[in-house]
């Protein structure tokens, strides 16, 4: 029997604010909410970017809207009016040599060639130098790239928990899973006792790994910079380690574990991991989720090198004017110039529809399908290629096998959208192409990276979250940050727009979420509509089920209430179970037939099918 990928739960944190509740959906569209929903956000933030004063106060308000979503990237992240250097200064004597003191435990192990060591007296050394020399001397640049979709001003995930040192991207994995385990409205517990330990999953991680300074950045640059590196930082440097952090503090998890890493589709490519146990039965929970932290000066540089990033230069030249617009630094689908690099942790947790139902699990939507092609042969491996074709078009063409033909003119896209030129192009063509073969016209096109940046990794998950606001409050984002779209973009069968578009969730049957990556890493996600949703589960389980399900969520809706309001008033921290519950081997019981796990209640089942019953010999 079929089993369907149920969203029950989501949580983490970008540039727009905490996931969880809706929140970062309703920064995005806040100019278009019903007063009471922008209210709760508004006051969300406040909490989030520890301000002082009233949620409702103009000026906390103006506050919130400045330092949230894109911006100038501010210096307690990176300072973009000096970026530290290393310049290569040759020195030549004035005459045949010259010479220096310095600290004897200064010098290096191997005396150049050309220098004479003697002793000055205590601790000092003078150095006489025959002929020329190369120093690095510390300097300072102005960063090219100032805009960035950095987290809201104020908010310090290392403060929240014990974070020893934790690199960003794993901070922000302990916040954003704890976020989406909060939003279930169902105790953990709960979980460890209606299911089998491997019956649970971890798919998570990061695409560029962690590379600041606690991570693999400070490892490589410890030896340049004269430094030792650390014990923690090869380890906590791994791109797999988001999905590390969540088993071993966080859930307790000794279920499958890993990560799919596809470049800017990398979310994608663990949502289907996920979508492919639940829909085998091999897992019954699911998280789902990557965390990323790239707007450090290293990071920022090599993509710009790329010539993939907005400057500001070139921002100014798009405007003619002589400061750039960091807040409409990213303009997909416009006149542009790059995309900007953001921040992020997106977590998704799903559950198959039989454990929805008897838990009575909020139901946000599910997930139809995912397809993955790569581009075949190409010219290099930023440029794109014709893969994206083929997921968008086997997208389509498995929501019309699973929904019909009406339901595709029943839905709207989440574009890459990353604002490059040459994005713009592709992209378009490919989603124009398609709602032509396929009848959409209009196909109404969303690009939220307009708001939040470009997050690599847990990019589609932003895209995701986005769509489920959709679900919850009729709102398509527009394309905010453009005035008009660009001369080369293919549109004559796009719906594209800068002002939001108001539909009515329940008209909305399903949204298509895509992602292109280097390399050639291509993904679209099928995502129904929690309307959809509960319209199959009705017909597989019947209507007394649905009703059963419906008194049962009144309870779980209200716990995930809850969890908002507490942390709205700042009264809920992470969870961060460092050296809790530890076990070792000697704490299982087992036998031949099953192991049992203390914590949880059901047992791992040893007695187990044999996958290849038509090839196995005979057995005695």
């Amino acid at each position: 029997m079929s089993r369907l990928p149920v969203i029950v739960g989501f949580g983490g944190i970008n540039a727009a604010g905490r996931i969880s509740s809706h929140h970062a959906y309703r920064r995005m569209v806040i100019d278009g909410l019903p007063t009471a929903a922008a209210n709760e956000t508004y006051a969300s933030l406040r909490a989030l970017m520890n301000l002082e004063g009233d949620a409702n106060d103009p000026k906390v308000r103006q506050y919130i809207l400045d330092h949230t979503l894109i911006r100038r990237i501010e210096p307690n992240l990176m300072d973009c009016d000096a970026i530290p250097w290393q310049r290569t200064l040759h020195m030549e004597p004035n005459n045949q040599s010259f010479s220096f003191v310095t600290k004897r435990r200064q010098l290096p192990d191997v005396i150049p060639k050309g220098w004479e060591v003697s002793d000055v007296g205590d601790d000092d050394a003078r150095v006489d130098v025959d002929g020329a020399m190369d120093v690095l001397v510390r300097d300072f640049r102005i960063s090219r790239v100032q805009s960035g979709g950095q987290l809201p001003t104020g908010f310090e995930p290392d403060k929240l928990y014990q974070s020893r040192n934790h690199p960003r991207g794993l901070q922000l994995t302990i916040y954003g899973a704890s976020d989406a385990i909060g939003s279930l409205g169902i105790d953990w517990e709960v979980l460890r006792q209606k299911v089998k330990p491997d019956q649970i999953a971890v798919y998570a991680g990061s695409g560029m790994s962690q590379l600041d300074t606690n991570g693999n950045g400070g490892m490589l640059q410890a030896r340049l910079l004269g430094k030792r590196a650390t014990s923690k930082q090869v380890a906590l440097g791994l791109p797999e380690m988001p999905a590390d952090f969540v088993n071993a503090y966080v859930l307790g998890s000794v279920g499958a574990t890993g990560c799919n890493i596809g470049a800017c589709a990398t979310f994608l490519y663990n949502l289907r991991a996920g979508m492919d146990d639940i829909r085998s039965g091999q897992r019954r929970v699911v998280f789902v989720g990557n965390s990323e932290a790239p707007i450090t000066p290293e990071i920022i540089e090599g993509y710009r090198t790329l010539g993939a990033l907005a400057e500001d230069e070139a921002l100014m030249a798009l405007d003619g004017t002589e400061e750039a617009n960091h807040r409409r630094a990213c303009r997909p689908f416009s006149d542009n110039a790059g995309f900007t690099l953001a921040e992020a942790s997106v977590f998704v947790v799903l559950f198959d529809d039989a454990l929805a139902l008897e838990l009575g699990a909020n139901i946000h939507g599910a997930v139809g399908d995912v397809f993955i092609n790569a581009d075949g042969y190409k010219k290099s491996i930023p440029s794109p290629g014709i893969g994206n074709y083929i997921t968008v078009a086997k997208a389509l063409a498995s929501a019309r096998a699973m929904l019909g033909s009406d339901a595709l003119r029943r839905s709207f896209i989440q574009a890459h959208g990353t604002g490059t030129p040459q994005n713009r192009i592709t992209e378009s063509h490919i989603m124009n192409e398609m709602s032509k073969v396929f009848g959409l016209q209009p196909w109404t096109v969303s690009a939220i990276k307009a708001y939040v940046g470009h997050s690599l990794a847990p990019a589609s998950g932003d895209q995701i979250i986005a769509s489920l606001g959709v679900w919850k409050y009729g709102i398509i984002p527009g394309i905010a940050t453009i005035d008009h779209i660009a001369d080369d973009v293919h549109a004559s069968h796009l719906r594209l727009q800068r002002e939001h578009i108001e539909v009515d969730p329940t008209e909305m049957d399903a949204a298509f979420i895509n992602s292109k990556g280097f390399g050639g890493n291509n993904a679209t996600s099928v995502l129904l509509a929690p309307h959809i949703a509960k319209r199959m589960l009705e017909h597989k389980y019947g209507p007394e089920r649905m009703r059963e399900h419906a008194a049962a969520n009144e309870v779980v809706a209200a716990n995930a209430e809850e969890y908002d309001r507490q942390m709205t008033n700042g009264s809920v921290s992470p969870i961060y179970r460092f050296g809790e519950g530890v076990l070792e081997g000697k704490d299982l019981t087992y036998d031949t037939h099953a192991i049992n796990v203390p914590g949880f209640d059901q047992a791992i089942d040893l007695d187990l099918d044999n996958p290849y019953p038509d090839m196995s010999p005979d057995r005695d």
